[in-house]
């Protein structure tokens, strides 16, 4: 029987994985590493991994997740992929000679994409055949549509007309030897629309061999058409596996319900595992190796040859240095910038579309007799979770499972305002407090070993409502922005990213996972099932997903937190924080405004008063020089909270700001006189 493929197709820009959109628009979402580990978790077909960069620069931006290899190039990062990677690998990109093919082949692709060359040159595909085998030549071809409706072949990344059709280059291109044909559409790319049918039924009518129909995907349903009405025997998208969790093995269910004739699904790779695998004595050497830098302090751990230019957005105050990923257009605007400005221009009717298909969402998930919650909201007690129930409950009529986890670090003002929810709501709460000596000795473990202490915060917040969901037996988690999405612009939000286990490990948890604990500081599996991630077949049998409120209603924090004091009493902080003037975020945890912020600080030469006069510069609230005044104001601050976690994890001052010297960004600092000096122009 002969199966057709589903293929997830990478888009890799210097070193970085990126959404796409138009060919144009490219917004970093993080490392492939983690990515393409987790397609491997999946038991995933094939994968197509394109290197779209104009130059072989490669920046993985942080060097505080566990993430690590030394070489910097495509070739090195394709040689690490190919130890993870437990599935045949299409690769493409800057291919212009047999000898590129063979290296790539040699650092583990199993198969080469051939684009903007093979038009240059049509005879290089015939070359290429004959030295490798057609099996292992794949040329791509770029289509766009005319205004008249023409289809037309585009190379150089989209960008040149070539004024062949596609069936014309694909009979053409099949007989010089190519195996394979990998067609994407440049219109559909990123919009979410379903394939160009027609186009793909025009190439697979005119050639013998396999084609793979790429450009459009928006949904699960989208991939059967493809084969059933295209007549592709693969079919591949990329942006809808960075969206949504299990979506690999939900996309290929959905094309098994609709007929198509594929493997099963498989979760739960016998090869690969879905948590990483830490070798335990070579972390602690490396553990031992930061204590031993922090104590001599001679500066960055990583000199680097050509420092690269700083550069801040010229409507916010966003550096490119930032701890989320962004980019910059050719106007000089981040990629944060450009996603708020697609959500201000919203009309309100596109808000109701929007409201309607949450309504949908929970429709879906309610409980019909009773016997449990129709949903649960994540909360922290904060302005933000006020409004998730306020909305969810008292303005939808929907009863949902609060949950809680407790990280033992909450203001004054924080702590009452959590324990009203359950009064103010009229809801069930569940609050789990992990032990405090468990919580003392992850706030000294992640400190030292990634500079946050909060790891235990971001990844407890991530796991305990997705555990409470699965236990109870409840499909549906509302969380309320996005903060990726929010602040950077890694998404678009016509996107609606949901909740996924790949973002938790790679941005909340940095890459260390709750086993990498295990050991250090006496740590035990039993002492950290607060933080173990619900299995992915648990998952799947529920159904369970995890949306953001924020992309189906107008997010404001500062407007709803206003909202949530008159109409419940929410009480904003008793004291003006020392690193933002804002009053209403962050109660939940005391250091979350204060020293974990300041450690971004030390890191990447910016902090909270930066994260929010972006937003207020982009609602209209803040001009971008009182934006600047407020970063000047608040960003260095060294908080007075620091004496309050000095105390609680029994730490000197001096030790803090040794080792947390070690994770200065050489981007950003250098040493003048034993001193540390910000390089920081403002644009």
């Amino acid at each position: 029987m002969s199966f057709h493929r589903l293929i997830p197709c990478v888009l890799i820009k210097n070193g970085l994985v990126v959404r796409s959109e138009g060919f144009r628009i490219h917004q970093s979402i993080g490392t492939p590493i983690s990515t393409i580990s987790r397609l491997s978790n999946w038991n995933v077909d094939e994968l197509v991994l394109v290197d779209i960069s104009s130059d072989d620069i490669h920046d993985r931006r942080r060097d505080d997740h566990a993430v690590r290899y030394d070489d910097d190039s495509i070739i090195g990062l394709l040689r690490h992929i190919s130890d993870i990677s437990f599935m045949p690998v299409s690769f493409g990109g800057g291919i212009r000679s047999l000898d590129d093919i063979r290296v790539r082949l040699a650092a583990g692709a199993d198969k080469c994409i051939i684009n903007s060359q093979a038009v240059r040159d049509p005879d290089f595909i015939a070359e290429a055949a004959d030295r490798f085998g057609s099996q292992c030549i794949v040329v791509s071809i770029d289509a766009k549509r005319q205004e008249d409706g023409r289809l037309e072949v585009y190379s150089e990344h989209g960008t040149k007309a070539t004024g062949m059709t596609p069936a014309e280059w694909a009979k053409r291109v099949e007989a010089l030897g190519a195996g394979e044909i990998f067609l994407n559409s440049i219109d559909r790319d990123g919009i979410g629309t379903g394939y160009d049918l027609e186009l793909v039924r025009s190439v697979t009518d005119a050639v013998s061999i396999s084609v793979i129909a790429c450009g459009g995907v928006g949904r699960y349903e989208d991939f059967a058409p493809g084969v059933q009405e295209g007549g592709a025997a693969a079919v591949s998208a990329a942006n809808i596996f960075h969206f949504f969790e299990l979506s690999y093995p939900y996309a290929k269910q959905a094309c098994l319900d609709a007929g198509v004739v594929m493997r099963s699904v498989g979760l739960n790779s016998s090869w690969f595992k879905r948590e990483p695998e830490y070798d335990h004595a070579q972390e602690a050497a490396l553990l031992e190796e930061r204590m031993t830098r922090a104590r001599t302090n001679p500066g960055p751990k990583k000199v680097l040859a050509q420092k690269p230019e700083i550069r801040w957005c010229k409507k916010c105050v966003y550096p490119s240095v930032a701890a989320s990923y962004l980019e910059f257009d050719e106007d000089g605007l981040c990629t944060g910038c450009r996603t708020s400005g697609e959500r201000n221009v919203m009309t309100p009717e596109m808000w109701d579309m929007r409201k309607e298909r949450l309504i949908e969402i929970l429709e879906a998930a309610k409980c019909r007799d009773g016997s449990r919650h129709d949903c649960v909201i994540g909360v922290s007690g904060g302005k933000d979770s006020y409004f998730q129930v306020h909305y969810i409950k008292n303005v939808l009529g929907y009863n949902p499972l609060l949950v809680t986890y407790y990280g033992n670090a909450y203001t004054a003002a924080g702590q009452r305002n959590l324990l009203r929810m359950k009064e103010v709501f009229g809801v069930d709460h569940l609050i789990v407090q992990p032990s405090v000596e468990v919580l003392k000795k992850l706030n000294r473990l992640a400190f030292k070993v990634m500079g946050d202490m909060n790891w235990h915060n971001h990844v407890g917040i991530m796991t305990v409502p997705i555990r409470a969901a699965v236990q109870n037996r409840i499909p549906l988690i509302i969380w309320g922005e996005h903060g990726e999405m929010d602040l950077s612009g890694q998404f678009s939000m016509n996107d609606f990213l949901e909740f996924t286990y790949r973002n938790r490990l790679e941005h909340d948890a940095r890459g260390y996972e709750w086993n990498y604990m295990i050991g250090f500081e006496g740590l035990t599996p039993s002492d950290m099932i607060s933080w173990q991630y619900p299995s992915d077949d648990e998952i799947f049998d529920l159904g369970l997903r995890g949306i953001y409120l924020g992309n189906y209603v107008y997010w404001d924090g500062e407007t709803h937190g206003r909202d949530m004091v008159e109409r419940y009493g929410f009480e904003p902080s008793d004291v003006p924080f020392e690193r933002t003037y804002r009053r209403l975020s962050n109660l939940d945890d005391m250091h979350e405004n204060g020293v974990h912020d300041y450690l971004k600080y030390v890191k990447f030469g910016y902090g909270r008063g930066t994260d929010h006069a972006t937003k207020d510069i982009r609602s209209g609230k803040m001009t971008r020089e009182e934006g600047v005044e407020m970063v000047r104001r608040y960003d260095h601050v060294k908080s007075s909270d620091l004496y309050h976690w000095l105390e609680y994890v029994g730490m000197s001052e001096a030790e803090f700001d040794a080792i947390a010297d070690t994770f200065r960004d050489p981007r950003v600092w250098h040493k003048e006189d034993g001193e540390w000096v910000k390089d920081c122009m403002w644009d």
